[in-house]
Formats: C-alpha cells, sequence, structure tokens
C-alpha cells in the first residue's frame, strides 16, 4: 500500500483530475473554472470611484453564489536566492565575492519590490454535478455579469492555468512546467 501512496503523481497528490481548456477536473471536488480579472490600481483613481468598484462586486457577489475568488503572486520569489546569497556574504573570506554578492542581494531585493504588485486576481466558479451544458452556459453567464459590473475578465487558457498552477506550488514561472500528464515534457517522440 505505501508503494501506491509513494507513485501518486503531482496531480494526483494536489487533487486534479485533468487540466480542462478552461479550468481543472478535481479528483473530489468537482470543475474549476478560473476568470481572470485585470486589475486596478486603486492610488490613482478617486474614492469615489474605488466605492462604485466595491458596489460592483457586492452586485457579483449577489449574482453568482457559487463564486470564490483568489488572488496571488503572479511572479516568482526569490526568497532561496537570497538566503543562498546571505550565507555566501556570511561564509566568503574575498572581499571582492562579498561585495558582488551583497550587490547581487541588493538586485534582487528591487526585482522582488517592482513585482510586489504582480497580483493575479481570479474568480473560481465550482461545478460539482452539472452537465456539460450547463457548465458552457453558466460561463458565458458569469462573463457577461462580470463586464456589465465593469470588471474585465475573461476565461483563463489552458497555458495560464499551468502557469497559475506552477508559480503556485512552486513560486518559480521560469523553470517550472505544470504538465497535463506528469512527465509529459519527458517523452520522447518517436516519430524524430
Amino acid at each position: 500500500m505505501n508503494k501506491l501512496k509513494a507513485k501518486k503523481s503531482l496531480q494526483e497528490f494536489v487533487g486534479i483530475k485533468e487540466i480542462t481548456e478552461n479550468g481543472v477536473i478535481t479528483i473530489s471536488q468537482g470543475e474549476l473554472i478560473f476568470f481572470r480579472i485585470k486589475p486596478i490600481n486603486i492610488a490613482v483613481i478617486s474614492q469615489s470611484t474605488i466605492s462604485a468598484k466595491i458596489f460592483s462586486l457586492m452586485s457579483v457577489l449577489k449574482n453568482i453564489s457559487e463564486l470564490e475568488m483568489c488572488c496571488l503572486n503572479s511572479s516568482e520569489s526569490f526568497n532561496d536566492n537570497k538566503i543562498f546569497l546571505l550565507r555566501r556574504i556570511e561564509e566568503e573570506d574575498n572581499p571582492v565575492i562579498k561585495e558582488l554578492c551583497r550587490k547581487d542581494l541588493e538586485f534582487l531585493d528591487n526585482i522582488q519590490l517592482e513585482m510586489a504588485t504582480a497580483r493575479e486576481f481570479l474568480i473560481i466558479i465550482r461545478f460539482r454535478t452539472e452537465k456539460q451544458e450547463q457548465v458552457k452556459s453558466s460561463k458565458g453567464r458569469v462573463e457577461k455579469i462580470l463586464k456589465e459590473q465593469g470588471f474585465e475578465a475573461k476565461r483563463a487558457t489552458k497555458d495560464d492555468i499551468k502557469r497559475i498552477l506552477a508559480v503556485y506550488f512552486s513560486q518559480n514561472v521560469v523553470s517550472e512546467q505544470f504538465d497535463d500528464v506528469d512527465g509529459e515534457r519527458w517523452v520522447l517522440d518517436d516519430a524524430n
């Protein structure tokens, strides 16, 4: 039994059965459809506009009872790199190398500061037992309600979902990729 548990795929481990065109089908929680919401910079809009946006969001929440919201980083974290550089600075005897490590650390801090506002806002709709026609109809209804309330929203694509999952689970958008099927990127095509 322990060998079976050890062979669980990453997707099974996180509860994903399949990545679809606009969401994921989970093992036990139904299908999740993701809508990406374009954020607005509230630092440059008036208080009355902020109040109107809040009212619009309340209207969306009243009209879509099955709605879930998620806010997450849309860029990678440099914490591991920073920890490595701090250790390196402590251990290094050469002052030139120490200074280079300090400059690298400062550079990473600046990048992270610039990306601190790089957030991804998602509206998630969960379908537990609905048929595909109902799911399709609901997707259109949700998009329509969001647009009517002034939100720039569009369905997340399969690539968006893979990127979101990769950032969420590994905090790395550059080197990690979330495969449709575990190990998919390592399979070589026999035709080549």
